[in-house]
């Protein structure tokens, strides 16, 4: 059962990580339809989410590798500063608050409010209509992506969604949807990577060579159908509106607030 609990943890850390649904949120939600909680159970989630990471470091290694290029330069297009910029501001709160987001905010309830209000934050950013200035990733501003790391700052929040506070952000700052979408995928790799290291180092007591199996089996899952997500994702955000998602989260935090609650 356990291994089965694994493989539906995968895909749903992969078929989420990257939307702006919130893929925190739904493996809280879904551990607990599973009753797969626990210490344990939180330190798979930590190694699934490496899983997701992987996909985007292979769909996007030309751009990673062309983040190594160090010409700060207005005009030089997306480097590592911009990188730098949009990791700050979650980074620092993200560090400083850490153990009180674990403590008290992974929840299933505080993961309602944050499908909730992170819905609306993404409704205002569809309805905004701001002038796009930045049309793809080599376009975007310093100043944008520091502004869009000011936003990733709600992400710390489970249920809001990284991707969801960000492409708001980009949207809101003149990004072009599908460009904030990219420059958001590219963003979390490092901090994705940072915080998973952070967790497991705090829960290597929970890591065992008997669970090796079990973490590898989610790990894989998440890393195939993290991949198809990204690519599926980035071809909507062509064609549909962001405030779709966010009717997809009412929807969802009603159903399980229904079920949580009643």
């Amino acid at each position: 059962m356990d291994l089965i609990h694994a493989i539906i943890m995968g895909i749903v850390e992969g078929l989420t990580e990257f939307l702006p649904v919130s893929s925190t949120g739904h493996l809280i939600l879904t551990a607990e339809l599973l009753n797969f909680t626990g210490d344990r159970a939180k330190t798979f989630e930590v190694v699934i989410q490496l899983g997701a990471v992987l996909a985007v470091l292979v769909l996007y290694r030309n751009r990673f590798l062309k983040l190594l290029n160090f010409n700060f330069r207005k005009g030089s297009g997306l480097n590592a500063l911009h990188i730098a910029l949009a990791m700050l501001p979650a980074g620092l709160l993200g560090v400083l608050l850490h153990g009180v987001i674990k403590e008290y905010l992974f929840g299933p309830k505080t993961v309602l409010v944050g499908l909730v209000i992170g819905g609306v934050l993404m409704i205002i950013a569809d309805k905004a209509k701001v002038p796009v200035k930045a049309e793809g990733l080599d376009d975007i501003t310093y100043k944008q992506a520091f502004l869009i790391g000011c936003f990733q700052i709600l992400s710390l929040w489970p249920g809001f969604s990284r991707s969801g506070s960000t492409i708001s952000g980009g949207m809101l700052t003149g990004t072009s949807q599908k460009a904030s979408a990219e420059f958001t995928f590219i963003v979390s790799v490092p901090i994705m990577m940072g915080a998973s290291a952070v967790d497991l180092v705090g829960s290597r007591e929970f890591l065992t060579l008997n669970d090796l199996p079990l973490f590898a089996i989610g790990l894989i899952a998440a890393f195939v159908v993290g991949m198809i997500a990204v690519v599926t994702f980035i071809n909507m955000m062509k064609k549909i509106r962001l405030s779709w998602f966010a009717y997809y989260r009412f929807g969802l935090a009603a159903l399980f607030a229904w079920i949580i609650l009643f």
